[in-house]
């Protein structure tokens, strides 16, 4: 089974085109969902995100401190990188449990969704990838209006913390154009096809 891997940057549109490819059909990971769920509740995850971060990762109800969580590690790189080692290795290996129930289902390809793809070394699990790409003004304007919350700044910080767009275009096998020029849904019919056809061969 062909698994191909999607990512781009915040406010590229990578959900909403996994939604298409939901619509027909393609089951899709999202990890960035999977992960707060592996977090909370993956026995031997908590007792190491407790021992890295102390008590306070979890509250009395044994919830994890999501706020406490971002307020230690994500402004402090050294933070943030010991809290991803954590972490990444277990999504991967719930990724994969996850991907042979979809092979034992029949489906001839998967997409796994990541903003964090090459960075959190996933993309070695896969054999094709994916970027959805928008200009940065585009971007920007799409999180303002969806995150009232964040400010620019915010949004560059994210941003700083990613990978180049043209780096992960360089890196893509294909891309998605998401700019308010191109129409997405005959790109992801498109694609589509080809994962269906069997034109895409695994190597």
């Amino acid at each position: 089974m062909l698994k191909i891997g999607i990512t781009g940057g915040i406010g590229s549109g990578k959900s909403v085109v996994c939604r298409l490819f939901q619509v027909l059909g393609a089951p899709v990971y999202d990890s960035d969902a999977r992960a707060k769920w592996v977090m909370a509740h993956h026995p031997q995850l908590r007792e190491e995100l407790t021992a890295a971060f102390g008590p306070e990762t979890f509250d009395a109800q044994g919830q994890l401190n999501r706020t406490y969580l971002a307020r230690v590690a994500f402004p402090d790189p050294a933070q943030l990188a010991r809290l991803n080692a954590l972490v990444h290795p277990h999504v991967g290996r719930d990724f994969e449990t996850w991907a042979a129930a979809q092979q034992a289902a029949g489906h001839p390809y998967l997409l796994k969704e990541a903003a964090l793809l090459y960075e959190s070394g996933a993309y070695q699990q896969l054999h094709r990838i994916i970027t959805v790409f928008a200009p940065l003004e585009i971007r920007q304007a799409r999180v303002l209006h969806r995150d009232p919350h964040r400010t620019p700044d915010d949004i560059l910080a994210i941003i700083g913390k990613q990978l180049s767009e043209e780096e992960k275009i360089r890196r893509a096998d294909y891309v998605i154009h998401n700019d308010d020029h191109h129409l997405l849904l005959p790109q992801v019919l498109q694609l589509d096809q080809k994962f269906r056809s069997g034109e895409t061969r695994i190597q």
